[in-house]
């Protein structure tokens, strides 16, 4: 019960990937959990340099680093639990493994092996930490993104995202991996319900994996000092949820005795009469409190929803509408399906307007969208899709407005 309260609540995912000339691409990724809640709380999918981590990413956050790209080297072996100087050749011939930083990722019958020379990765752990970030975690690749691909939608064997290409076999073992810089993925890319950019896909995966890292088979790099951080780190959560835990139970059992004493101190009469009230208090609230529940209930079936005039919403919606789009369906608190499958009873959302159309370009649709942000009254509008459909020689979208 008590071990949400010993992880990390919060961590960034941080991906470095060095290019061939040496040139970099950093993304990175905000992971927060509330309430056995996890949500991306900031998207930084195309940063310049380094330095740009500093003013984007809270002080002293946690990181799990990702590097990939050029000084990294990934090979494909039979099956191997460790490694040691024995097998290490099957890697890299006539290297030595005391150099170098190994992360082996086991997926059906082979092992992934990524390694990286300690001086390289070593540089930017230092950076990060010379930036006042806490690095808790090095990863290799895009092989954490094992632990996420479950909420990708993503049903092929094969799966490609910047540049990334893994190949999968029919129980999804991993099979295969090699890197193409223009290869990108076919479809907008989503975690669940929310759109994410592909460059963000590793970083988001680092941080899932550390935030959990307590429960997940987590993939990565065996540095010591990272280890031992987050070792450290998640044995402090524990001894501080534990510490307050038995400060807690002192002062209820002080409390317990303060009343025990009280009670005793008191007549049978005067608690009979209290108790009384208190029953006949507890039937009136409770009864008021079914009463107002039962209101707030219709009031939301009637879609009520503070006497919100929605038509008027729509037409100053409307009126906004470039010349470019055309219209096909406007729904107001559209059908929520995957709450009325779970609760096998209708369900809508709250607050909603969903409009679908077409547009030969997006362009005409993302400016229509900045005019509608201007509202006062608009709390979020986003693109939740747009393709192509052949058939009608035009483009197909569908917007998603909060009020």
């Amino acid at each position: 019960m008590l071990e949400k309260y010993y992880r990390i609540n919060q961590a960034a995912g941080v991906s470095i990937h060095i290019k061939n000339d040496g040139a970099l691409s950093v993304s990175a990724c905000l992971v927060s959990v509330s309430d056995n809640q996890l949500e991306i709380s900031r998207k930084l999918p195309d940063l310049k340099a380094t330095d740009e981590l500093k003013m984007q990413l809270p002080a002293k956050s946690f990181i799990a680093l990702n590097l990939s790209g050029k000084g990294i080297l990934h090979k494909k072996i039979d099956k191997v639990e460790a490694v040691h100087p024995g097998n290490f050749n099957l890697i890299l011939p006539n290297g030595k493994p005391e150099d170098f930083y190994i992360q082996n990722f086991v997926s059906g019958d082979h092992s992934f092996f990524s390694i990286i020379r300690k001086t390289d990765a070593d540089k930017w752990i230092s950076e990060l930490q010379g930036m006042g970030f806490i690095p808790l975690m090095l990863s290799l690749g895009p092989f954490p993104v094992q632990n996420i691909i479950g909420q990708l939608n993503v049903y092929d064997p094969e799966f490609m995202f910047n540049g990334h290409i893994i190949q999968r076999d029919d129980k999804l073992g991993w099979t295969g991996y090699k890197y193409e810089e223009t290869k990108i993925s076919a479809f907008p890319l989503k975690v669940e319900l929310e759109s994410i950019h592909e460059q963000l896909v590793i970083p988001y995966a680092a941080a899932f994996q550390l935030v959990l890292a307590a429960k997940l088979d987590a993939v990565y790099a065996g540095v010591p000092a990272l280890e031992t951080a987050l070792s450290q780190k998640l044995a402090d959560n524990k001894l501080n949820v534990q510490g307050f835990m038995v400060l807690t139970a002192f002062f209820i059992l002080l409390l317990v005795n303060f009343v025990l004493f009280s009670w005793l101190g008191t007549s049978n009469a005067q608690l009979a009469m209290q108790a009384g009230r208190t029953a006949q208090s507890t039937t009136d609230m409770q009864g008021i409190s079914d009463t107002i529940k039962q209101k707030e209930g219709l009031l939301h079936i009637l879609g009520w929803e503070e006497g919100i005039n929605k038509s008027a919403l729509v037409d100053q919606v409307a009126a906004m509408l470039p010349p470019e789009l055309t219209w096909k369906e406007v729904a107001i608190d559209p059908i929520d399906l995957n709450s009325t499958r779970a609760q096998k009873s209708l369900n809508f959302y709250n607050r909603e307007i969903r409009v679908t159309g077409y547009s030969e370009k997006i362009i005409p649709v993302n400016e229509w969208i900045a005019r509608v942000k201007t509202k006062t009254w608009v709390k979020n509008i986003q693109l939740a899709s747009y393709t192509y459909n052949g058939e009608i020689n035009t483009g197909q979208f569908t917007v998603t407005l909060n009020y």
